[in-house]
């Protein structure tokens, strides 16, 4: 027998009401679901543009005295120490991520005893210099040639570490100031140190869109930021150190380096050294034999 029309118009009602009620739910499910993957490109965005800045910087060292320089768009804090033999050049100290200059203090002796000046400063949004976001030197090495432009002349040392290294390669390639580099624990490109250094659960989707996201924030190119491109123009001599126990930026960014360089090079594998400690005791008098030997007699 057939059901009264009321009964199957109730059953009708409640069917669609089931549906849409399954539909929201399954709205909210999928919502809810892509709100913790959305935080994450955004979350590793922050993370690349914003290092911490290690603040306070020590004072300035014993026959140094503090300076400013006029970066690309920012006001970079730094030391100049000049040395009082006869000046064969300039030695500028780059630091690496979430640092500051505080690691030239050991260099200035060293260094003055060589003849040269050294300059050291804080990187844009590190220290006391002014700058929202780190860029990997894709700004860095612009705020570099503007610090090289005020040094008095004569042949330039770069010395940089992990960022400061690669910031000081992507500046050597264009810069015919730069009389040699040396560059410990560089990262050959900025795409491979995100991705290596992104957390495990950070699928290649999430790092892709993190950072498209980073460079519409900072107003850079990624792909642009390139240690080891840079290394291919390269004609001038290189010296490279890498602990063989860096899991960080693993040795394997300098080998892409060392390869790619067409100049004299060497690279140096520290044993047992992690990252931010190649930069021994037992590396210096390399480093030291390095700068002596490819920096051009006194320039004044």
């Amino acid at each position: 027998m057939n059901e009264p029309p009321i009964v199957g118009g109730v059953y009708c009602c409640m069917t669609t009401r089931r549906r849409r009620i399954g539909f929201t739910v399954a709205v909210v499910v999928a919502l809810t679901a892509a709100i913790p993957f959305a935080a994450l490109p955004a979350a590793g965005s922050w993370l690349l543009l914003h290092g911490a800045r290690r603040i306070p910087v020590p004072r300035t060292p014993d026959r140094c005295e503090a300076a400013r320089f006029n970066g690309a768009g920012v006001d970079l804090a730094g030391w100049r120490c000049a040395t009082a033999l006869q000046r064969r050049g300039t030695l500028i100290y780059l630091h690496g991520i979430s640092d500051n200059r505080k690691g030239a203090r050991g260099l200035v002796d060293r260094f003055n005893a060589l003849g040269l000046d050294v300059v050291a400063y804080d990187s844009r949004a590190h220290g006391e210099s002014s700058g929202d976001a780190c860029t990997y030197g894709f700004y860095e090495k612009q705020d570099l040639r503007r610090v090289i432009d005020v040094v008095r002349p004569g042949p330039v040392v770069l010395l940089g570490h992990s960022l400061g290294a690669a910031v000081a390669l992507q500046e050597a390639a264009t810069d015919p100031r730069v009389a040699t580099v040396v560059a410990a624990e560089p990262f050959a490109d900025l795409r491979t140190i995100a991705t290596d250094r992104a957390p495990a659960f950070f699928t290649p989707l999430v790092i892709r869109l993190g950072l498209a996201l980073a460079e519409w924030q900072a107003g850079f190119r990624v792909d642009e930021v390139s240690a080891v491109t840079a290394a291919a123009r390269l004609t001038i001599p290189v010296l490279l150190i890498h602990g063989d126990s860096d899991w960080q930026t693993r040795p394997e960014h300098s080998r892409r380096i060392e390869a790619a360089l067409g100049g004299p090079k060497r690279l140096v594998l520290v044993r047992g050294a992690g990252h931010s400690e190649s930069l021994r005791g037992e590396v210096w008098p390399d480093i030291e034999r390095w700068v002596d030997e490819h920096v051009d007699g006194a320039h004044e």
